[in-house]
């Protein structure tokens, strides 16, 4: 099923693209994001990708004190997981803090159940949420004003959402700039696909609707 999944990203990227150079370069991207992470959720329990066989993830990084990137992404994943309805079953959205410092694992939970209870924080010590940020070509540095206190700081950080398949392996990025309309549209386009691939007799059917 990966392999088939990285064909239809590859197919979608070239369709999208407006040359053959720019195609290259985000298949080159793509195959740069390795979808490993190990983290906590806000119970201390570990969480890896692999831990949730059968469902899609889409993951997205940031922290608590974020003024509005993060807050407007949150809000989307929930009008995501609403568009999506029943659907939505299949999807672990996850929130991984960038700000370990500061966000506990109750206060990144919290936090994500304010816009929706099904998303999942996650964070964990330093070193290991620099491990996830660099495996998602995520950047993010600490920025504080000339006499502000130790915990008196923002976090610069990279903005978009990663959707990971049901065996955990990285298929697409959306960019910050996506509708939760475009967002949901694409999920619900790739599920069916992955359910057409993986249907066996029912090939013919997902050909008719295609």
């Amino acid at each position: 099923m990966q392999r088939w999944l990285l064909a239809l990203l590859s197919a979608a990227l070239v369709t999208a693209a407006t040359t053959c150079g720019a195609a290259d370069a985000a298949q080159e991207a793509a195959a740069a994001i390795n979808p490993r992470y190990l983290l906590q959720d806000g119970k201390g329990r570990a969480v890896s990708n692999e831990d949730f066989p059968g469902r899609f993830q889409l993951i997205t990084f940031g922290y608590t004190y974020c003024p509005d990137i993060c807050p407007t992404t949150l809000a989307t994943v929930t009008l995501i997981l609403g568009r999506l309805g029943n659907k939505a079953a299949r999807l672990q959205p996850i929130f991984i803090s960038v700000d370990p410092e500061r966000d506990s694992g109750a206060a990144i939970s919290r936090y994500t159940a304010y816009f929706d209870a099904r998303i999942l924080g996650l964070t964990g010590p330093a070193a290991f949420v620099r491990s996830a940020a660099d495996h998602y070509q995520v950047t993010y540095q600490k920025y504080a004003t000339p006499g502000a206190g130790p915990r008196d700081y923002a976090v610069d950080h990279s903005a978009g959402m990663f959707l990971l398949d049901p065996d955990g392996e990285f298929i697409t990025r959306f960019a910050y700039a996506a509708t939760a309309q475009d967002i949901a549209a694409r999920i619900d386009a790739i599920m069916a696909a992955t359910d057409c691939a993986t249907s066996g007799g029912a090939a013919a059917k997902c050909e008719m609707e295609k």
